[in-house]
């Protein structure tokens, strides 16, 4: 009987055997794993969330840690003293790629897309943080990329593993509250500045800081402490505002459930906008036409504090953030931002529900489903495929706030009919040195 061989011992072997750059380049994707043996994992962005999603894949081999703020690498360094350190994550994949699996992105939103690219055309696996890009362009080729390459691929919406999120599609699906025709998301979302002016202000890039490098693809500007560490989120150039932020969370349960995607029109109101930052408050109502035997429905998004009438939980007083779907035969209220505890409303006409037998497989841990994908197992459910139609779904309400006019969305072509303005934000234009 041969003994089986594991990738790394292949790979020792083919350096020593002398094989080809390029055989010896994609070994690392091209063959198993065995059960045991860790992926070797390069972090795009040490600090704040992406300093969790690295403690969550601590498991594997950790090889390098990207960060344009020293103080987030040297601290994440502390746990991984054997990992190269980088400000810049196209030099990281230029000189590591050979010695890398997999790779996550927690960069700032606009950021998401030229790092994740980068990495799946080096057939790298790709962890990147929710919302999966910053533009509708970038969602596309996002998808495109990680498809054409074969990689595994997850955004970070843990919410999708829970099986809160997966039961209460189950009883969508199930025809408990019958056809749903309305949808209410409300956010406590933004609780970071928005609606601000660009300050006038041009203090010192901080010596820790790699200033440049965090623009990114981003039009230059000066550096000024309004956007760190977690600001950005409100900056049109950087983040994409509430909705944005917490959309990929608080509607990814209706959208699974009732598949909303391409909706015939979208507006937004707004209150005390910028052209530099998305508003204090917004509504957004988009209207998605009949779909898959599903009837018309109309979805409002509030953000900043505004809610819906208290009538949607007849007159019940609404908290701070949640999702009610009103259905023909009930209505469906969960105040859990990742889509699960849900209540069937009115209580008294489901005192007798059964919930439905689950159709969908539960997952073993959000994280743990991505790296069981990257060594050859099931997908994860908020792969690429499916969180670039999220997002796409919700960066369409951006550009209603940010031009402040409805739009009909040609989505075969990418287009917001009759609205040539708001061609920029679909696919907004990198600055040189950047790309896809």
């Amino acid at each position: 009987m041969s003994k089986r061989i594991t990738r790394r011992e292949l790979l020792k072997g083919t350096a020593a055997g002398g094989f080809s750059f390029l055989f010896l380049r994609d070994s690392r994707v091209a063959f198993g794993y065995e059960a045991n043996e860790k992926l070797n994992v390069a972090i795009i962005g040490c600090g704040g969330k992406g300093r969790s999603n690295l403690d969550a894949v601590s498991g594997e081999s950790i090889v390098a840690l990207c960060d344009t703020n020293d103080k987030a690498t040297a601290d994440a360094a502390k746990g991984h003293p054997n990992a190269r350190i980088f400000s810049d994550y196209r030099r990281l994949l230029d000189r590591m790629h050979r010695q890398i699996d997999a790779v996550v992105v927690s960069t700032p939103d606009h950021n998401h897309a030229p790092a994740s690219v980068m990495a799946m055309k080096m057939r790298k696996h790709v962890y990147c943080e929710k919302p999966l890009t910053h533009s509708i362009y970038e969602a596309r080729m996002m998808c495109e990329t990680a498809r054409r390459h074969k990689v595994a691929t997850q955004m970070g919406n843990q919410g999708t593993a829970s099986s809160g999120l997966r039961e209460s599609v189950e009883v969508i699906r199930s025809g408990a509250i019958g056809q749903v025709y309305e949808a209410h998301v409300w956010s406590n979302r933004p609780i970071w500045p928005q609606g601000i002016e660009r300050p006038a202000e041009t203090p010192p890039v901080p010596d820790d800081l790699h200033w440049d490098i965090w623009l990114g693809p981003a039009r230059k500007r000066a550096y000024n402490p309004c956007y760190q560490p977690f600001n950005w989120r409100g900056w049109i150039d950087f983040g994409t505002g509430a909705l944005g932020d917490m959309g990929c969370h608080t509607l990814n349960m209706p959208f699974m459930a009732l598949d909303l995607r391409n909706p015939i029109s979208v507006e937004a109101e707004v209150f005390e906008m910028t052209s530099e930052t998305y508003p204090k408050r917004s509504i957004v109502t988009s209207l998605f036409p009949e779909r898959n035997g599903l009837r018309t429905l109309r979805l409002k998004w509030y953000d900043g504090g505004l809610k819906p009438p208290a009538d949607v939980l007849y007159g019940r007083e609404l908290p701070g953030s949640g999702v009610v779907l009103m259905g023909e035969k009930g209505r469906l209220f969960t105040a859990n931002d990742y889509g699960g505890d849900y209540e069937l409303l009115p209580a008294d006409r489901f005192t007798d529900f059964k919930k439905p037998e689950p159709t969908l497989p539960r997952s073993p841990g959000h994280h743990e489903e991505w790296i069981r994908a990257c060594k050859g197992g099931e997908p994860a459910m908020s792969n690429f495929d499916y969180a670039s139609a999220l997002t796409e779904t919700i960066l369409l309400g951006n550009l209603a706030i940010v031009t402040g006019k409805p739009i009909y969305w040609d989505a075969v072509n990418m287009k917001a009919i009759g609205c040539p303005e708001v061609d920029y934000y679909i696919n907004t234009p990198y600055r040189q040195g950047w790309s896809l």
